[in-house]
């Protein structure tokens, strides 16, 4: 991890502001602010359906046909890439800017060899001849700890584990270096074991290529053991942001609150004495436009005032919380613990 107060003095990497994302007839993305400094760890953290995955796509310039970006501005290296021509994002995806999808088994063309498909972007962007991509691909299969890669390179992906699809995936999006990567869910439908060879392989390879890493997940526990810095969504709203060791030893937010207690712990398995976990009852609604907080409905702590008028994030410090009445109460619970005990 990096010292955070180090990467705020330096101008981010890549910035978000204002995002507003759509699909037909409903709003995905809501004026979303997001920063990453050069090597940092930033995860975005929420439940299935809360804008995650659309704001990375959204970086990235990849939405679906009918995603639709209605406003903001995308910023990596100082250029905007909610303006650049398809030639020039071609150019700088793979290269400078790279995705890991969550399911590598859909990702990866099945058809071609996992060397074939490493080897693809080395030609494209590093103008290596085949044989120069083939043994740099070989290289790479060896950097993400696939065993015996000179003979696992001819292999197609449906001769390879899951976290072996994973690493293959690992090892296209980080062939040519890249300054940022975005990594969706990339522990998706692995077992616990082969997740946290995934996660510290992501960590390691952060480190020595000095790149930086936006993480999104629902996991709390990877959150707590990976991330330098958390921005928590709700329905397409940025709720509230700061450094891990803040957010998880002081919550604000009282959807941050109800993710930190709904998570299991492995001294007690759950947090209720009378025997079940804790809970946020009832579902987001992210296609409804609610005058007020999109929160409201679900919220324990809501007031009159709530429902009507849309909570502006503001600043403490170095974070945001997007809830006056959390900022006015600021309660003091230590859930770091849980959420280290969240991954054993």
């Amino acid at each position: 991890m990096i010292d955070p107060t180090a990467a705020a003095r330096r101008p981010p990497l890549f910035a978000l502001e204002g995002l507003e994302v759509s699909f037909p007839g409903r709003p995905v993305v809501r004026g979303l602010d997001l920063s990453v400094a050069e090597g940092e760890t930033v995860a975005l953290v929420g439940e299935s359906g809360c804008g995650k995955s659309t704001t990375a796509l959204a970086a990235m310039r990849l939405l679906p046909r009918s995603g639709r970006i209605d406003a903001g501005r995308i910023a990596f290296e100082g250029r905007d890439l909610a303006v650049l021509s398809p030639a020039e994002l071609r150019d700088l995806r793979g290269r400078r800017l790279a995705m890991i999808f969550q399911e590598p088994m859909t990702s990866l063309n099945p058809v071609l060899t996992i060397g074939r498909q490493i080897a693809e972007v080395l030609i494209r962007h590093e103008h290596l001849s085949r044989r120069a991509a083939r043994a740099r691909a070989i290289e790479l299969l060896d950097l993400v700890r696939i065993a015996e890669p000179h003979r696992r390179i001819d292999d197609h992906p449906h001769r390879l584990s899951g976290g072996m699809r994973q690493r293959v995936m690992i090892a296209i999006a980080v062939a040519c270096r890249p300054k940022l990567l975005f990594a969706d869910e990339p522990t998706t439908a692995l077992d616990v074991t082969i997740q946290a060879q995934v996660l510290d392989l992501l960590d390691r390879l952060r480190r020595d290529l000095g790149m930086a890493l936006v993480l999104i997940t629902h996991d709390l526990g990877v959150v707590a053991q990976y991330a330098d810095r958390v921005v928590v969504m709700y329905a397409g709203h940025k709720v509230e942001e700061a450094t891990t060791a803040e957010l998880f030893a002081r919550p604000l937010h009282p959807y941050t609150r109800g993710l930190l207690a709904a998570a299991p712990r492995l001294d007690t398995g759950l947090h209720h004495s009378e025997g079940r976990l804790a809970e946020i009852p009832g579902a987001p609604d992210g296609g409804v436009d609610h005058p007020g907080c999109a929160f409201a409905p679900r919220c324990p702590e809501v007031r009159a005032d709530c429902r009507v008028t849309p909570p502006r994030p503001l600043a403490i410090g170095d974070r945001l919380v997007a809830c006056p009445p959390a900022v006015a109460s600021a309660p003091r619970a230590n859930a770091m613990r849980g959420a280290h005990d969240a991954v054993g």
